[in-house]
């Protein structure tokens, strides 16, 4: 843990550039898990869990279905 980047909700939104709710979704789906709390009891989340749950959503957003041609 020493050395690693620690993130709360808020962070992690400004770092991805959304707002606090897709984050709080992220979690709820299983793609962000929460690492910590700190001493607010605030989530804290991993620098590098927030960037990977990023990738994966903007991945699955980025899918396109295309129309079979007939």
């Amino acid at each position: 843990m020493e050395g690693e980047v620690w993130m709360t909700v808020k962070e992690a939104a400004l770092f991805t550039g959304v707002s606090v709710q897709p984050v709080y979704s992220w979690v709820r789906r299983g793609h962000l898990t929460v690492g910590g709390l700190d001493h607010r009891n605030q989530k804290l989340f991993r620098h590098l869990d927030v960037a990977r749950a990023e990738m994966t959503i903007r991945a699955k957003a980025q899918r396109v279905l295309v129309p079979i041609s007939a």
